[in-house]
């Protein structure tokens, strides 16, 4: 659902919000440019344009875009957006984000010193109900009562229940929110009257339970999973949040509900999608076109403008000395937001030697002094005699055309072997051999018979464990054949020529290189870089790993990895996992505001919330499906399977901190904090945890965000949280 309204007009959806959310529900149009709901409703597509404007509150934040006739009032526009207050609460009191900007209170996030007063929590409180708002007259307006009164055709009325359905999620999501951010809340559903009145208080248990049967009631009437229309909610959907709901339900009510939510991760992790390959594709400008999404917020830089959303989450990771055009595809930055040590941390290398080259043996060497080395003698250019049966061998690379050598018996340019007359043998002080074409050569020198020979080998890597066979190319710098190749399980040999009686190969796993012998056994796949070192005998070669953690997408140009100054953008990694560039490289339709979505829910999740159930005592999942779950992550973000844990090494902190490096930036952090009780204690600290630089503990009456002030003064109903 790219193209959003510009305009949605109708009664029940003309109320405030900056006082007090449900006040003055339904107002009288009085603007000649208002349409009462039966004339609104009388036009083609109203109903669709009503839910696409329910959609759309994720992610604008009025009726113009990207600024004017603004949703909300008591805050700038463009801090009004849901998703960024969504953000805000999410990442910047973690230690995924910091911010360097004074607006307001926003510092009070990391410092963790918030109050009822805070314009930014206030600002989210709002967004959320003005979506629920909109959801509950959404259903208000297409209630039988109001189909009937209006003559609606059946064929149309079967579209509106499907919608419906969709408005029912999007409330349970935004309740959700109000769940996990502000526990006991304001409750007003389609079926309140409509007026100006106080809402009832619902606690926390009690909001929880109507979630749930929201969800569990839309579940089989929503679209099937993977059949509606992209951006818009169907199954899978109503899934993942059901799964969500049930992972943190300790914290929310107090009791376990790890069984119910591996159930329904098993649901999504069967449900037909597939992880995307390439991690850093799920947060381009293209992101719309992948299999691991569930649900997105969508954005368009032509037809979605807003300065919330992933336009603020883009733009405010960039400034200093990092390009914002070239690097992420827009403009310019707003040097704001940054990470943490503590984060950066968390992305390490696995890497290593997987064969190492074997110390060389020292045998009897001829040498091969020349042209194409300035004819100046080395050690390192030389045949040897591996087999003391006076036939020497080994490689050299001519770079340029018409090289010439001799062959010296001694480290010095005379006496030296040559061939005068071209007849294959060689003689004291004869003409200097030459390679007419360059290119990487294999000489062989028989001092039985002073003959020789010199073939031009072009050597690939081949055997099962590769794809396809991989040629090498020589490295000047090194002196060595190079090559990088993703290896899988299997055998793995080198060819040269195209010729299976050309081969080399360590069936002994010993790291030297025997002519047309067994096969080297691969047992661990991933990427690695191969060097063969063929200049003499003994020949040997190195595989190394070339494994790292690609979801640490962060900007260190000019930035510090320690934050002395949260004022100082230069102090702290940027994290450039958001783009508005494509997978292809091609930069956004609009360079002020990006085309890429937010995937606010994605198969990943499932996966590891699938793990963390069974790990914390779910029935229906044993700790091999966990560990086989979690390695599902961990092989794509490590193009190998070289950084899989086992049934012994898989634990609660690694899925936390797999789930800050899987999710980093993308709204998740806090919540998982609370639930590993990490957010507000001493258990975990990071730089400027409770406003001290080294990171201290804050009171755990914070890991719930205060009802704003406002609320409280006019409705009361309700009872300010604990703290507060």
């Amino acid at each position: 659902m790219k193209n959003i309204i510009s305009k949605i007009l109708l009664l029940g959806l003309i109320f405030t919000t900056a006082n007090s959310c449900f006040k003055d529900l339904d107002t009288v149009p009085i603007d000649e440019d208002i349409l009462t709901s039966e004339v609104f409703f009388a036009k083609d597509g109203a109903y669709r344009s009503v839910l696409a404007k329910i959609y759309a509150g994720l992610a604008t934040t009025g009726q113009e875009g990207p600024a004017g006739q603004g949703d909300l009032g008591g805050i700038d526009e463009g801090f009004s957006s849901y998703l960024r207050q969504y953000w805000y609460q999410q990442e910047l009191t973690t230690d995924e984000a910091v911010v360097g900007w004074a607006d307001a209170t926003i510092k009070d996030f990391h410092d963790m010193d918030w109050t009822p007063a805070d314009v930014f929590i206030n600002a989210f409180y709002n967004r959320v109900f003005y979506q629920i708002g909109i959801c509950n007259e959404f259903l208000r307006q297409t209630s039988d009562e109001a189909l009937d009164r209006r003559g609606t055709p059946d064929a149309l009325r079967k579209d509106i229940k499907e919608y419906q359905y969709e408005a029912r999620f999007m409330r349970a999501l935004s309740y959700w929110h109000a769940l996990d951010e502000f526990r006991n809340v304001p409750f007003i559903t389609e079926k309140d009257v409509v007026g100006a009145f106080n809402p009832k208080r619902i606690e926390a248990k009690d909001l929880f339970k109507y979630i749930e049967s929201e969800l569990l009631d839309i579940e089989d009437k929503i679209a099937p999973v993977r059949t509606n229309e992209y951006a818009r909610a169907d199954q899978g959907a109503v899934w993942m949040l059901l799964a969500k709901l049930y992972l943190n339900a300790k914290q929310y009510i107090g009791e376990d509900k790890y069984t119910e939510c591996l159930t329904y991760s098993k649901k999504i992790i069967n449900g037909g999608y597939s992880l995307e390959p390439e991690f850093a594709h799920l947060f381009l400008a293209d992101n719309d076109h992948n299999d691991e999404v569930i649900f997105p917020i969508a954005f368009d830089g032509l037809n979605t403008q807003t300065w919330g959303g992933t336009t603020f989450i883009i733009r405010a990771g960039l400034g200093g000395n990092l390009d914002p055009l070239e690097g992420s595809g827009v403009k310019n930055g707003w040097q704001g937001t940054r990470t943490t040590r503590q984060i950066v941390e968390k992305f390490g290398e696995i890497g290593g030697v997987i064969v190492d080259f074997h110390p060389r043996t020292s045998y009897p060497q001829v040498y091969i002094p020349g042209s194409y080395m300035g004819d100046t003698i080395s050690t390192d250019f030389a045949l040897t005699d591996s087999d003391k049966d006076k036939i020497f061998k080994g490689y050299q690379y001519f770079k340029e055309d018409n090289s010439s050598f001799v062959i010296a018996p001694y480290p010095s340019l005379n006496p030296a072997y040559g061939d005068s007359d071209g007849d294959g043998k060689l003689e004291f002080g004869g003409d200097p051999l030459v390679i007419e074409k360059a290119g990487f050569y294999y000489i062989e020198f028989n001092n039985n018979d002073k003959t020789y020979k010199i073939e031009k080998r072009d050597w690939v890597a081949t055997g099962s464990a590769l794809a396809e066979d991989i040629s090498f190319e020589y490295d000047e710098d090194l002196n060595l054949l190079k090559v990088s190749a993703n290896l899988k399980e299997g055998e793995l040999y080198f060819k040269a020529n195209n010729s299976e009686q050309i081969t080399l190969s360590d069936g002994n796993a010993d790291g030297i290189l025997e002519e047309n012998g067994n096969h080297l056994t691969i047992t661990q796949s991933g990427p690695v870089e191969i060097l063969l070192d063929l200049r003499k005998e003994d020949f040997i070669y190195k595989i190394a790993s070339t494994s790292y953690d690609r979801r640490g997408i962060f900007g260190t140009k000019g930035q510090s990895l320690d934050i002395n100054d949260i004022t100082d953008f230069n102090q702290g990694y940027a994290v450039l996992k958001f783009k508005n560039i494509t997978s292809t490289g091609e930069k956004g339709a609009n360079s002020e505001f990006p085309d890429t979505d937010f995937p606010l829910f994605r198969l990943a999740d499932a996966y590891l919330m699938a793990s963390e159930a069974i790990l914390r005592g779910a029935s229906g999942g044993t700790k091999a499906e966990a560990v086989n779950y979690f390695n599902k992550i961990r092989s794509r973000a490590y193009h190998s399977n070289l950084a899989n844990l086992d049934e012994n090494t898989l634990n609660l902190q690694e899925i936390l901190d797999e789930r800050a490096r899987e999710f980093m930036w993308e709204a998740q952090r806090r919540t998982d904090l609370i639930r590993f009780g990490q957010f507000t204690t001493d258990k975990y600290l990071w730089q400027w945890k409770g406003g001290a630089q080294e990171g201290q503990a804050v009171e755990n009456f914070r890991r719930v965000f205060p009802i704003p002030a406002k609320d409280i003064n006019n409705n009361p109903n309700l009872i300010q949280n604990e703290g507060y």
